[in-house]
């Protein structure tokens, strides 16, 4: 089941309700039509930098603006609330998921407390380095005027090198996902390359190189203990219709 059906789903469920006990019930009847891929995608997406209830609500509502929902002012902000709490409880289903975020905040967090940027290497052999660190005057004295200059310092922004680096570590795996091209004719042929490099490039232990990685880089330093995997077949991807559209 894709995301946007789980929202839909339990909008659906909520719209059953009745009003006079569950005033969420109108705001479901409204949106019900409205549910779909980009309505919710973009909450989705930034899910991975921690958004908060007031983003996701203010990313709906763009888009229930954009597509001139009908809805007026008042049921607009009212709609909104409502398809932010309901995403946001969807995200709770994808516990395994956040989970690995956390561990994943939880190594930076470690790192960035040497004063170290968080490094790794990708897949592709090509090394990342974080470059976030915080910013420091430098004056200059002129004979006419006093100039501020401002630049990085040897001190690590350790929230940032925290918060930045689910996303950029996910992104190093496949920083290509939106950069495809083919003659309409090989489309098919395409869909399946797709398939099968994404199970060859998870089928690795990827989640146990980078730990690898960062205990040799740090050994002095104790990291959190990786997460039990999954029994999600992976190879499920090969057939999977919707993996790739």
């Amino acid at each position: 089941m894709s995301f946007s059906c789980r929202v839909l789903h339990i909008m659906q469920r909520d719209a059953q309700e009745d009003p006079a006990i569950f005033s969420d019930a109108l705001h479901a009847r409204r949106l019900v039509n409205q549910v779909d891929r980009k309505l919710v995608k973009q909450t989705v997406m930034t899910s991975v930098y921690g958004v908060t209830y007031i983003g996701a609500r203010e990313k709906i509502k763009r888009r229930l603006k954009e597509r001139e929902s009908g809805l007026d002012d008042d049921k607009l902000v009212g709609a909104s609330c409502y398809a932010a709490k309901v995403t946001l409880t969807a995200l709770e289903m994808f516990q395994g998921a956040r989970n690995i975020i956390k561990w994943l905040c939880d190594c930076a967090k470690v790192i960035a407390s040497e004063n170290q940027p968080v490094c790794w290497t990708t897949p592709l052999g090509l090394p990342v380095v974080q470059p976030y660190r915080k910013l420091g005057r430098h004056i200059v004295k002129t004979l006419l005027q006093m100039l501020t200059l401002q630049r990085k310092t040897d001190k690590v922004m350790a929230k940032r090198q925290r918060t930045a680096f689910p996303p950029n570590f996910n992104h190093s795996l496949d920083g290509v996902h939106d950069s495809y091209w083919m003659h309409a004719c090989d489309v098919d042929r395409m869909n399946r390359i797709l398939r099968e490099k994404f199970v060859e490039l998870y089928e690795t232990l990827v989640l146990e190189n980078l730990l690898e990685s960062f205990q040799g880089s740090f050994s002095t330093l104790m990291f959190p203990p990786l997460l039990e995997r999954g029994d999600f077949d992976l190879r499920e991807v090969l057939e999977s219709p919707y993996f790739f559209n």
